[in-house]
């Protein structure tokens, strides 16, 4: 491995690698991912290698469809990267005892879909009109196994191999790296099979949604292998501590001790609330975590059944 700016040899000295997208949807939300996690590091403009100073830890520079390989051939030991580009490598790669990758952490962002997009004022409805057609895609391994799954179906199960051993697709997959949206105003392609997140793109280029080829999320995964256990398993533990974090707001409240029964069935904690008793008699003083993004209706709720002082504070990050 080389630095990029230099073409000099980089020394990683026995660090554990953890690859993380160089640019895209997914790149920073998982570095402010990292930031929460207390992994530092400094990264010079061009460099695809950035050190940690405060752990054994060299963070590698990637192109989220690359990372999956990086980690499943056992060159790096964790990478955060989305299911789709690990199922994309897995219809090229099929995973063994030894290679592949394990999928430990869902990071809770990058939620988007695989589709099948045709013209918005065209004929075709159903991905099955696409049989025989050609679809563009950056997707290649996904789009042919969607296409085989989809022939197999219409030729109850009578297919004819190729050299390979597979089945041959009638349909043609061209492979864009980019842009693929445009591949059927410039009458490269009939349909196209891409992410979509909003699906604006799509629609300014008069495409429409008729199959979901998988949804995908942004996750951590490991090597089977890794260099590190220990320092693997305490990487993870600190990124779900600070999702978990970023899920839960401590709720705190002050409340009669005869309403408990009320409260403890709008705030029952991840696990279950603390309570300690007030100086006030027949008083106590409740905590426990809320999903934030229910905190208004929480409070409101605990504020008709007769609990006061409410209080919200943010966390920082946790342990579980």
């Amino acid at each position: 491995m080389t630095d990029s700016s230099t073409n000099d040899p980089i020394r990683l000295n026995g660090k554990l690698l953890l690859a993380v997208p160089k640019k895209g949807r997914l790149k920073e939300k998982a570095l402010a991912l990292l930031d929460g996690s207390d992994i530092q590091f400094n990264r010079s403009d061009r460099s695809d290698i950035a050190f940690s100073p405060n752990t054994p830890v060299a963070l590698v520079f990637l192109p989220a469809a690359d990372i999956p390989a990086f980690v499943g051939r056992g060159n790096g030991a964790l990478g955060i990267t989305g299911t789709d580009c690990i199922a994309e490598y897995e219809s090229r790669e099929p995973p063994t005892e030894t290679s592949g990758v394990e999928q430990i952490l869902d990071l809770g962002f990058g939620r988007c879909k695989l589709q099948v997009q045709v013209p918005e004022k065209g004929e075709i409805q159903t991905a099955e009109q696409l049989v025989g057609k050609t679809i563009a895609t950056s997707f290649d391994g996904l789009s042919r196994k969607y296409f085989r799954e989809l022939e197999a179906k219409q030729s109850n199960g009578e297919v004819t191999n190729g050299n390979d051993g597979e089945a041959k697709l009638k349909t043609n997959i061209l492979h864009l790296s980019g842009s693929v949206e445009a591949a059927y105003s410039l009458g490269m392609a009939d349909a196209v099979v891409d992410l979509v997140e909003s699906g604006l793109t799509m629609r300014v280029a008069g495409l429409k949604p008729i199959a979901t080829v998988l949804e995908s999320s942004a996750v951590l995964i490991r090597s089977k292998h890794p260099s590190d256990p220990k320092w693997v398993d305490l990487i993870t533990a600190r990124i779900r501590g600070v999702i978990t974090a970023h899920q839960y707001v401590l709720c705190t409240y002050n409340v009669e001790r005869r309403l408990l029964d009320k409260v403890h069935k709008i705030t029952p904690g991840k696990r279950a609330p603390t309570i300690n008793n007030l100086e006030e008699e027949g008083w106590v003083a409740v905590q426990a975590m809320v999903e934030s993004n229910r905190t208004a209706v929480v409070m409101d709720e605990l504020k008709e059944v007769g609990a006061q002082d409410i209080l919200i504070i943010k966390l920082e990050n946790t342990r579980q």
